[in-house]
């Protein structure tokens, strides 16, 4: 006889309905869903069909009181509007989701306090762990999640602690190339175009940008400090330079570059010709840009995807796990925005 399902008036099925239809302990339905290794494969394959047929929806509520945690990570990132940050989260996600877990993701826009509200927000929410790109290194956002034990990683920043898991890209590198290649095309007045300096991504680029400049010999670094790392900013840095064009600009960022390009093309001023432009992330629009950009690529994907397994191995395994501090190296894309 073919079991009764609910109808859509029906009140939620509970895990006692699945135990009945399936012939089985509430125990083992638990089982199913938090333990499903302990579970003869016969079992857990009729279970799971009778939670697919009733429409079982577990409550990860109670599932964090009874067995202290959830299936659900935090992801805090600097500017939800970047797609580098937007691949970053993909990343993170399809891991995630392999594993059966939630990514609750919250957004600082490089202000600190609403990173701390969201830390506490993730805090009381008692998700499994963090994934974060902090605001700055002025002071430790860390703090109350692990005062709560709550397992964190640190994502495009390097690690400050050595009981920390962190996933980034040598920027002081990045910068140090982006110059470099500048000053090989024939560039001599170069101007950095970042974002603030409490930033740690801006501050290494920048510091890598001086770098190059020291080694060749060459003057100082021009220096145009914007408040945000958007297009909008780029357009109104582009603004800026117009009365004293260098013949060289590293951007922070490829917004940052296509907002400065767009305003210099509109302005008549020719790129590469007149100025080399480079960028920093190579995200998709930079290829696409009336004028391809030149830029120094990161692997955001890549990035997230091994920061949201060190989480979750953390997690799982928290007396045999072992912290990791793993560093990328950044790679120079030439396209037209600095070919001469």
């Amino acid at each position: 006889m073919p079991r009764s399902q609910p109808g859509p008036r029906d009140r939620a099925v509970g895990i006692k309905q699945v135990a009945q239809h399936a012939g089985v302990s509430p125990g083992t339905v638990s089982n199913v869903l938090n333990r499903p290794e302990r579970v003869a494969a016969a079992t857990l394959a009729r279970v799971q069909q009778v939670i697919k047929e009733l429409g079982f929806v577990r409550n990860g509520s109670a599932a964090s009181l009874r067995f202290g945690h959830g299936r659900t990570i935090g992801l805090m990132m600097l500017d939800l509007g970047n797609p580098f940050f937007t691949e970053m989260a993909r990343g993170v996600e399809d891991l995630m989701s392999e594993r059966e877990y939630g990514v609750m993701l919250c957004g600082s826009a490089s202000q600190e306090h609403r990173e701390e509200r969201n830390m506490r927000m993730l805090a009381e929410q008692q998700v499994r762990g963090v994934l974060v790109t902090p605001v700055s290194d002025r002071r430790d956002s860390l703090a109350l999640l692990r005062e709560r034990n709550i397992p964190t990683v640190m994502l495009d920043h390097a690690a400050t602690r050595a009981d920390q898991c962190s996933v980034t890209v040598d920027d002081v590198t990045g910068g140090h190339v982006a110059v470099s290649h500048l000053l090989e095309r024939g560039a001599r007045d170069i101007v950095f175009v970042g974002g603030p300096l409490t930033t740690r991504q801006n501050a290494d680029r920048r510091a890598g940008a001086l770098r190059a400049l020291a080694e060749a010999g060459h003057g100082a670094l021009r220096e145009l400090i914007v408040e945000e790392m958007t297009s909008r900013a780029g357009d109104e840095a582009a603004g800026h330079l117009l009365a004293e064009l260098p013949d060289g600009i590293f951007c922070a960022n490829d917004l940052l570059a296509m907002g400065v390009l767009r305003v210099l093309l509109q302005q008549g001023v020719r790129v590469p010709g007149r100025v080399l432009l480079i960028g920093y992330d190579d995200i998709e629009y930079a290829r696409a840009s009336a004028i391809p950009l030149t830029s120094i690529r990161q692997p955001p994907y890549t990035l997230g995807r091994i920061a949201a397994e060190l989480l979750l191995d953390e997690c799982d395994h928290p007396t045999s796990h072992v912290h990791q501090q793993i560093m990328f190296q950044p790679e120079l894309i030439v396209r037209e925005s600095t070919s001469r």
